[in-house]
């Protein structure tokens, strides 16, 4: 059958250093960024201003509404059916950072009102009601959900410690951890609408990000137990990857083609969690070879293990043998 890199012997190793300045060049401006205007929350996360409409025109319809609220820059917004096909509640908000009050609801139901007024006529709609609602997550569960992210990350630190060692629990967490800040700034770059489905696509990612690495880090095991004695832990991470490296290219391949066909035949409210997806598949790839395992051999070069040889700090590899 034919395999992708089936026969690779790439040096990945030595490309580290310039893996680590290509991820700081990325990274860096993405969190000052992120810093300075911070994330671009759903109402979901904030709370707006809930609309029903009854439809007169039965030419109006969730996509025609989003596109009417759309242009006149009230993106994000929710629409859903309200019991009959012809009703329909509009969550909406002007500004993210404002307070929920009386007034930003006024603001926000005229803002709607004249973007339906400027795409249908105004005798096609009803605005039957306005309301102010506060945010679907609180901040309780906001606060649980980072808390099951630090038990995910410890209780996967324990699996690999009792299942490895504790030098790759501690190079597959600091590899998700890069995975989850580099696409935060991803999401800085863009401005992407933080909403349910993007926490999702982010908590999907960490489990992509761990699996991959999980992969490398077994077959590294397999190679520690039939390596040649006094061969350098640097080629037994080298020939690791190399092996792992046609797995790890159709799998990345195969599940980014699906998440491009999202990106680019999904609607407005998909596409975030798609954005968030693609750029997951990619780091989660990249730091799975240029982040983790660079990290375990910078933990073995600090406390050498007596399974494999490692080489000294500056110390160049002599050229593995076959």
């Amino acid at each position: 059958m034919f395999r992708l890199f089936d026969d690779a012997h790439y040096d990945v190793m030595a490309h580290w250093k310039s893996a680590m300045v290509v991820t700081s060049a990325f990274l860096i401006p993405g969190l000052i960024v992120f810093a300075f205007r911070g994330l671009n929350s759903s109402i979901e996360f904030t709370g707006g201003t809930l609309i029903q409409v009854h439809a007169v025109d039965e030419s109006i319809q969730s996509g025609t509404l989003r596109s009417a609220l759309a242009a006149q820059g009230l993106s994000g917004t929710e629409i859903q059916t309200f019991g009959a096909p012809n009703e329909f509640v509009i969550r909406a908000r002007l500004d993210p950072r404002a307070d929920v009050s009386e007034e930003t609801t006024q603001e926000t139901e005229q803002t709607v009102r004249q973007a339906l007024s400027a795409a249908f006529s105004p005798e096609a709609f009803e605005i039957v009601r306005t309301e102010a609602v506060g945010p679907k997550v609180g901040s309780e569960l906001r606060e649980r959900a980072t808390l099951a992210l630090l038990l995910a990350f410890g209780a996967t630190f324990l699996v690999l410690w009792f299942r490895y060692e504790w030098r790759f629990g501690f190079a597959a967490v600091v590899a998700s951890i890069h995975d989850i800040v580099t696409t935060l700034a991803f999401v800085s770059y863009l401005n992407l609408e933080i909403s349910l489905m993007v926490v999702a696509a982010l908590l999907t990612l960490i489990g992509y990000s761990l699996n991959d690495t999980i992969v490398t880090f077994d077959r590294v095991r397999e190679n520690i137990k039939k390596t040649k004695r006094g061969e350098y832990f640097y080629h037994v991470l080298n020939r690791s990857i190399n092996e792992t490296l046609p797995r790890t290219i159709l799998t990345s391949g195969t599940t980014f083609g699906a998440v491009l066909a999202l990106l680019i035949l999904g609607g407005s409210v998909i596409r975030p969690f798609a954005w968030v997806m693609a750029f997951g598949i990619f780091t989660g790839t990249f730091s799975s070879i240029f982040i983790a395992s660079p990290i375990l051999l910078g933990v073995e070069r600090r406390w050498p293990s007596d399974a494999v040889k490692v080489m000294k700090p500056g110390e160049r590899p002599v050229p593995a043998t076959t």
